[in-house]
């Protein structure tokens, strides 16, 4: 919003010096945020002239130059020599003359200069080199445009053209801020100033009496949510106007400075009372009105032309001005055509409305359509105001265009609803926001804003004024008395947080998980939980479907992480970082029975409970871990070859994941369709399967443009973290030398490692401190359909050290269980 400095001092003082800076430092106190300042490209000394002689001198390019005698007043030198090429001003004109030292939009200096045989000492503008418009073509004449000044006068000052605008912007909550009536109140809630309101100006400076008889109905049969479109319609009809006067310097230059171009009298009055008030009105041609004025939805297949010559194919839901004939208008958007003033415009009929923000704010977007008029109505307008803008409107009219106003003819449809009263304790604003604010304070703040209090010894009752729909509870009373007395009376402070506060347990050993990960030298990514179908399929799980996703080649939900997670690796392997150990923390989403819907309910009305309730089957998210890793794990040496990533890698991050958490993991062998046969294991914690862990299957990492080898693993968090233990066991590390030995075993091939070690481990006991397998052998020596397994075995007392039958007869013993459970024999 662009506020001209000259507009706002009519209606709270501003300082004589700095103004410009000191306004924007006391709107960015109460909340709004600072942007620039506009105009002052102008500058001085440009003066009022008054044209005394005339000589046309044609040149040999065929181009006549006029040389003109101009008094621009004893103070300024008297009577200038000036070239000038327009052939539009005549003697005895008065004029607005540049002097040599001036200078005009754009950083062009005026300077006395040679030409076609003459020194030009300054120059006669016209109304574009002055920016009040886009007439290039003749000469700015005063007497012709009723502009007042002598000669010798600072036209500047005349013309509006020394005034500043500044610009802030405005929040969308904040509406009312869209008008110099709005940003007034605030400056003058900001440094405690008299305001004026131009709303109640405008009603006491005229008249427009009670006038009935013009047919006006609000039929508004498809309301949004419940909400009427049109809450209140004001006709008032003027007559008489005179559409070829010009608009007054002043105004012009006001709208130039607010962001708006003039474009006739009749327009740019209502714009400028828009700006002012912050009610958009329009102005119909009443000569060309059929009958009265009806505001309905749109009928199917209905179309219009609005003003910007575009031919509009009408939604239902479109709220409508329309007469006899059809539409006429957008309601709050944008006239039609057909009503239009235009140049032999007489008679008008002034519209001041108040519109649903909803349904202004979805035809404005359906048409792509945004207008001063829908900016203002989406945010909200105050509803009172309408009356007072309408009577605005028809003030300028007769003032500036000639116009009467009809005081019998017109007509006043619906009323300013009742804002809703708010109970607030006193005291309440100092208890929220930890500032010592004195209910002194608190009352002049809310008073200050509008807002009308009924006090009692213990609470308050405060009425939010009509300008403000966004205050609808204690804590933005709240706000708004931090607001105006200010945020600075706020302490910095951070409050303790009462006992018992901080990290579940579940958070605590997630971020301890996270933590020995990346101990171990992986690097976290975090992966968005929206992926293709393909991915969403990869591991087997039927997906989830979003109905409005946010990339529309990725609607489906995640069911696991190391799909999404591959992407992440072809980007960094196409960025040349070859050698990846990755992890992520996160949810996956798992379907639910009865969950979904084919037809999501619109927000045109609240849903039926059963509607809802269908709605609010979430899918299970359990946490997950997902793994990858691919490259080199030792990278190439003098004296040792690389050493790539493996299945053996995955599955020792995940026993990390679960060694983190007090819990120990078995391997066992498995097939699943997304992993390399043969290098595939489950993941177990007693009898549960917690995840997978192997080798990528080749065609899927070729697929997606990886190495053949990607060792991954996923694990589920949330059930590891079930069954976590609420205090770790430490062993202490014994001061006697340990006894190791090695145990082979004889097993047939479709009995799985694991289950042999387990055995093993049991059976050995207590001395057993630590078990591996290091080597799997399947060839001469042994039947068909046998392996060897050997194990490496560590013994350990805590109290002496073992002798070698004592390790001997541990390790036996869980053989013993070995044999027991799967025929295992000693290898010999």
């Amino acid at each position: 919003m662009r506020i001209p400095l000259s507009w706002l001092a009519e209606h709270v003082d501003l300082p004589k010096e700095d103004t410009a800076d000191w306004l924007h430092a006391q709107l960015v106190r109460v909340g709004f945020e600072e942007e620039m300042v506009h105009g002052g490209e102008l500058r001085g000394p440009i003066v009022v002239g008054r044209v005394l002689e005339i000589a046309s001198e044609p040149q040999k390019n065929g181009k006549t130059i006029r040389y003109a005698q101009v008094d621009v007043g004893e103070a300024n030198g008297g009577v200038r020599g000036i070239v000038c090429g327009a052939l539009n001003f005549v003697v005895g004109d008065r004029v607005v003359v540049t002097l040599p030292g001036s200078a005009l939009p754009g950083g062009f200096e005026i300077a006395a200069r040679k030409t076609y045989g003459h020194v030009s000492d300054g120059m006669i503008a016209s109304e574009r080199e002055l920016g009040l418009g886009d007439d290039h073509d003749g000469i700015m004449r005063l007497d012709e445009l009723g502009i007042p000044g002598e000669v010798g006068e600072d036209a500047l000052r005349i013309l509006g053209l020394d005034d500043q605008a500044v610009e802030i912007n405005v929040t969308p909550d904040r509406g009312y801020a869209l008008s110099i009536r709005g940003v007034a109140r605030e400056l003058a809630s900001s440094v405690g100033a008299p305001f004026t309101d131009p709303a109640a100006t405008a009603r006491a400076a005229v008249d427009v009496g009670t006038p009935t008889g013009f047919p006006l109905a609000i039929a508004d049969e498809a309301p949004i949510r419940g909400r009427i479109g049109c809450s209140r319609f004001i006709a008032r009809i003027v007559r008489g106007i005179d559409q070829s006067r010009q608009t007054p310097a002043w105004m012009v230059s006001r709208l130039r400075l607010a962001g708006m171009r003039s474009v006739s009298i009749g327009v740019d009055i209502t714009n400028y009372v828009m700006l002012e008030l912050g009610q958009p009105t329009h102005a119909y041609d009443l000569g060309k009105l059929q009958g009265g004025i009806t505001v309905r939805r749109a009928h199917p297949d209905e179309r219009l032309t609005t003003l910007d010559d575009v031919d509009r194919a009408l939604h239902p839901e479109d709220l409508l001005i329309t007469d006899d004939r059809g539409a006429i208008g957008i309601a709050g958007v944008m006239g039609g055509a057909e009503t239009e003033m235009d140049a032999s415009t007489t008679e008008v009929l002034i519209e001041a409305a108040t519109f649903d923000a909803v349904s202004i704010g979805r035809a404005s977007r359906r048409h792509r359509l945004i207008s001063e008029a829908s900016k203002r109505f989406e945010r909200g307008v105050d509803p009172a105001v309408a009356d007072a803008a309408a009577a605005r409107v028809a003030q300028l009219l007769v003032e500036l265009a000639g116009g009467t106003i009809d005081t019998e003819l017109g007509a006043e449809v619906g009323g300013v609803p009742e804002m809703q009263p708010i109970a607030i304790p006193v005291g309440f604003w100092s208890t929220l926001t930890g500032a010592d604010y004195t209910t002194d304070e608190a009352r002049d703040a809310l008073v200050s804003i509008g807002a009308v209090i009924d006090e009692a010894p213990d609470a308050w009752t405060v009425t939010p004024p009509t300008w403000r729909p966004d205050i609808v509870d204690r804590e933005s009373l709240v706000e708004e008395v931090a607001r105006i007395v200010g945020f600075d009376r706020i302490p910095s402070a951070l409050p303790v947080a009462p006992p018992g506060r901080g990290f579940t347990r579940a958070q605590r050993l997630r971020r301890s998980v996270a933590n020995g990960l990346a101990a171990a030298g992986l690097t976290e990514v975090l992966v968005a939980p929206f992926v293709t179908e393909a991915q969403a399929r990869m591991t087997g799980e039927e997906p989830l479907r979003l109905e409005n996703p946010l990339d529309g080649e990725r609607p489906w939900l995640r069911t696991a992480l190391v799909p999404a997670m591959l992407d992440t690796a072809h980007r960094n392997l196409g960025r040349g970082l070859t050698d990846l150990a990755m992890f992520e923390l996160g949810r996956v989403f798992h379907a639910v029975d009865g969950q979904g819907t084919d037809a999501l309910p619109t927000a045109e009305a609240r849903p039926a409970d059963d509607v809802l309730e269908s709605l609010d089957r979430l899918p299970e998210q359990p946490d997950h871990a997902g793994v990858l890793l691919v490259g080199e794990r030792v990278g190439k040496q003098p004296g040792r070859a690389a050493e790539r990533y493996g299945i053996a890698d995955a599955i020792e991050a995940a026993e990390r994941v679960a060694r983190t958490l007090g819990l120990e993991l078995d391997v066992r062998q498995a097939q699943r369709d997304w992993l390399h046969p043969g290098r595939a294991a489950e993941l177990l914690v007693g009898d549960a399967v917690v995840g997978v862990a192997g080798e990528l299957l080749p065609a899927i990492a070729a697929a997606t443009d990886l190495p053949r080898v990607v060792a991954v693993a996923e694990l589920d968090l949330s059930a590891l973290i079930a069954r976590a233990r609420v205090t770790l066991e430490t062993r202490v590390i014994a001061p006697v030398p340990a006894a190791t030995q090695d145990l082979s075993t004889v097993v047939p091939v479709d009995v799985p490692a694991a289950d042999v070690r387990r055995a093993v481990r049991e059976g050995a006991g207590v001395l057993l401190e630590h078990i591996v397998l290091v080597d799997d052998y399947r060839g001469a020596g042994l039947t068909e359909g046998e392996k060897s397994l050997t194990f490496a075995l560590r013994f350990r007392a805590t109290d002496r050290t073992l002798t070698a039958a004592e390790a001997s007869e541990a390790k036996l013993a869980g053989l013993a269980v070995a044999t027991e459970r799967f025929g295992a024999r000693l290898r010999e």
